[in-house]
């Protein structure tokens, strides 16, 4: 493979998507010492139209509208999720909201699951899971009485189907993972494990945080029962932006969450003496949502399914190959390993490169001009996101990795870690 600059500024020239750079703010600096973005799998850059399309709502809709203005704001949330459901995830309409936290929203799931299998005692989970999936988990287990079975996964490969497949019986109600390990990037293959959580009577809530708008999830056509998600990453809508959720349409009428707002209710401005959920998926909403916030996630969810969750997903295995490759040839001598996978349909849309000085090599990084970021025990993660991210931004930010590790510039830096890097 041809390692050379040219080499990936040619990729670049041959590229579908390198339209959509424009269309992002801090792309335009072409000079060589330019900021190197690479940590859109934590947060999305700012797309060019989201501060005008922020301002139409507060200026026209809120400053003009009013209260007049909720007649549109209040379909916002299923509105936006049918973009999302059939443009990135692989849903249908009426399957996605716009609801809440990602936090909020799987305890919401995760609680109708465990109702909708009485007599099961157990749910499961991956030790190596991002902590706010392993603690709603511990949470909901430990309110009522139930049994936390932890799965062990490989911190690099990620998890072994074999292994779930092992911890699963007629005890357990719910299986909770991640499509993409967030350490790591290594992908689960969604129809995979769902299909042997059916056989075992189970149901599944996926955290599609780490994937959405980078990772094809075919949620259909997996026959996913329930699923999560962030949109600050790869949809770009914004630090603290809401998340989504997702329940199969089969399975909608079945479930009753366990926070009663008046957002789901059947007739929600009767204000009726008692709860009767609504029909479909409006029966996982709770209060009023973030409708600022909800403004700006729109134009990310549209951006990315404008683009092609295919075309976005066929981009990221080449970058992420690229870094690959990169470490191979350039970093191994300094004792710099690869610990995601290799075979790039088993990768998400991130690498993680581990090295005993991972966290000095992040704050030397930073200080020349690249963004990554560090996860324990000794991870370097690159995120770079397709739709922004360009190949000579990644061969760019290895070589600055490079030089580095071979000036030892990262040893200045102090061992101790900071609470937010």
């Amino acid at each position: 493979m041809d390692l050379s600059r040219d080499a990936a500024a040619a990729l670049d020239d041959a590229d579908p998507l390198a339209d959509f750079r424009t269309r992002f703010t801090g792309t335009d600096d072409d000079g060589p010492d330019r900021l190197l973005y690479l940590d859109g799998n934590s947060l999305g850059r700012l797309p060019r139209e989201t501060p005008a399309a922020v301002a139409r709502v507060v200026e026209q809709e809120w400053g003009a509208g009013l209260v007049g203005s909720w007649r549109d704001w209040v379909e916002q949330s299923r509105r936006i999720g049918d973009v999302l459901a059939d443009g990135v995830l692989g849903a249908r309409p009426g399957e996605v909201l716009i609801s809440d936290t990602t936090s909020v929203d799987l305890y919401k799931l995760l609680v109708a699951a465990v109702d909708a299998r009485p007599g099961r005692d157990v749910l499961v989970c991956c030790a190596d899971d991002f902590p706010t999936d392993r603690y709603i988990v511990a949470g909901v287990a430990d309110s009522r009485g139930l049994t936390v079975r932890e799965v062990e996964a490989h911190i690099d490969e990620g998890l072994d189907p074999a292994v779930l497949s092992a911890a699963l019986d007629e005890r357990v109600a719910v299986v909770v993972l991640s499509q993409v390990a967030y350490r790591s990037g290594a992908l689960v293959d969604v129809a995979e494990v769902t299909r042997l959580a059916r056989e075992a009577g189970a149901l599944v809530v996926w955290d599609l945080s780490h994937g959405a708008g980078a990772v094809p999830a075919e949620l259909t056509a997996a026959g996913a029962d329930l699923a999560v998600g962030c949109t600050y990453k790869h949809l770009n809508g914004g630090p603290g932006a809401p998340a989504f959720l997702y329940v199969r349409r089969e399975l909608q009428e079945q479930l009753r969450q366990p926070i009663w707002g008046w957002f789901g209710q059947r007739d929600q401005f009767a204000m009726g003496p008692a709860y009767e959920p609504a029909e479909g998926v409006d029966r996982f909403a709770v209060g009023t949502p973030p409708v600022l916030a909800m403004a700006a996630v729109e134009v990310g969810v549209r951006l990315t399914a404008e683009a092609g969750i295919e075309r976005i997903a066929a981009k990221a295995q080449a970058l992420t190959g690229l870094v690959v490759e990169l470490a191979d040839a350039w970093l191994a001598e300094h004792g710099v390993t690869v610990a995601s996978p290799r075979d790039a349909a088993r990768r998400g849309a991130h690498v993680s490169l581990a090295h005993p000085a991972a966290w000095q090599l992040t704050q030397a990084l930073i200080a020349r001009g690249v963004v990554p970021d560090f996860r324990t025990p000794d991870r370097l993660r690159l995120g770079p996101a397709p739709l922004y991210t360009r190949f000579v931004d990644v061969w760019d930010a290895m070589d600055r990795l490079r030089t580095v590790l071979s000036d030892r510039s990262y040893e200045s830096y102090p061992v101790e870690r900071a609470r937010v890097t």
